[in-house]
């Protein structure tokens, strides 16, 4: 069974400026490749494909740009690999035209396989990263010692340095939950409102992440004003290494936002595993459509439910928990749970369902979470 882990590490001068470069020429070569074949593909020419691209970089365009090849090749291999199979996409109706890669954004990665017998060794407080060498790690024992690497990937977000390797490890099938059915309703008032009774609060209300957003409103109006002086006021830095530092505070306040989001999501999965119930069921939303709504959108994508989704999908399957997901047509918050009818008029606004036929009164969230654990038409995801 393959497994990933990721962890951060502490380069030295040396080797964070080595890794900048990596990530510079895997960034340069990955535009490159999308320019290219755009041009070609406007002229009515033949598509470049990334072995093409590849030899063409290494025999002619590396002449005039020798500094390419100060890197790893298997990196740029993987850069341009990797910008081929977004064209690819875009033509198989898959996704959109792959944007061009910006180096404020820090979206550039560095891969290398494992080719030699040295490569990504790892240690307790160490990891040899082929080309770079034995990289400090910022907090030991995170990752496996004594197992197949198969390879890894270096990246970097807000001047942090992350490492996550790809091991083989020897793992046994988990025998399957015998407990009960939990059934889960998601929601913006409430992030997930279970069957059993349990309520798990909206963390964006908190005062924390109310902090956390006024924290990177601030720093982004002071990089904005930094931008709109320098159109202009021809200023005395022409290098613009003030606005770099205000990049960089952005770029530290985004990534601070997102974590604290990211391990509440955390928090909840485990919570819901915790008693190992037989199933969980939850409902397919669509995403997409929802935040078409520019009253909610915000509030809808700060929730992270795909995120949500992935994350306790990942942990039903290790826990040996299967993993319903019922159709986004099923009314589970029209049909009353006790007894079955259906309440066809039910307004957003009434957040207390009552049932016309028996008479039963709970909450519209809480019914809504009865009746997807109760459901009988739904997909097994684990």
């Amino acid at each position: 069974m393959l497994r990933a882990y990721k962890t951060e590490i502490k380069p030295t001068g040396e080797q964070k400026r080595q890794l900048n470069k990596t990530f510079g020429v895997c960034r340069y070569l990955y535009n490159l490749f999308l320019a290219t074949n755009k041009e070609r593909y406007a002229n009515g020419n033949r598509f470049m494909s990334a072995n093409d691209f590849d030899k063409w970089v290494n025999n002619v365009h590396s002449v005039e740009c020798p500094w390419i090849k100060e890197v790893s090749s298997k990196g740029r291999k993987k850069a341009i690999v990797s910008a081929e199979t977004a064209y690819k996409r875009f033509f198989k109706k898959q996704a959109q035209f792959p944007t061009f890669k910006k180096k404020r954004v820090q979206n550039t990665s560095f891969y290398a396989p494992k080719n030699n017998a040295g490569d990504w060794t790892i240690e307790r407080h160490r990891i040899k990263i082929p080309t770079i060498g034995w990289v400090r790690l910022k907090e030991f024992a995170y990752l496996p010692i004594g197992v197949k690497v198969t390879g890894g990937t270096v990246t970097q977000r807000a001047d942090r340095y992350f490492v996550s390797v790809t091991v083989e490890r020897e793992e046994s099938m988990p025998e399957r939950a015998t407990g009960e059915g939990i059934g889960i309703d998601l929601g913006i008032k409430d992030f997930a409102i279970c069957s059993d009774g349990r309520i798990f609060k909206n963390i964006n209300k908190s005062s924390a992440i109310r902090r956390a957003e006024k924290r990177l409103k601030r720093t982004q109006r002071a990089l904005s004003r930094k931008y709109e002086h320098r159109k202009k006021v021809k200023s005395a830095t022409e290098c613009g290494s003030n606005i770099a530092k205000n990049v960089l505070r952005v770029q530290k306040s985004q990534m601070r936002l997102a974590n604290m989001r990211s391990a509440y999501r955390t928090h909840v999965v485990n919570m819901l595993v915790k008693t190992k119930p037989a199933y969980i069921a939850i409902e397919r939303l669509n995403i997409k459509g929802m935040v078409r709504n520019r009253h909610l959108s915000k509030s809808i994508s700060s929730q992270g439910f795909y995120d949500f989704k992935l994350t306790l999908a990942n942990t039903c399957r290790k826990l040996g928990i299967e993993l319903r997901e019922v159709s986004p047509f099923y009314p589970s918050s029209k049909i009353c749970s006790c007894c079955g009818n259906k309440k066809v008029n039910l307004s957003l606004s009434e957040r207390v369902y009552v049932c016309e036929s028996c008479g039963n009164e709970m909450d519209r969230d809480l019914n809504a979470a009865v009746n997807l654990m109760q459901a009988h038409e739904y997909m097994v995801l684990t």
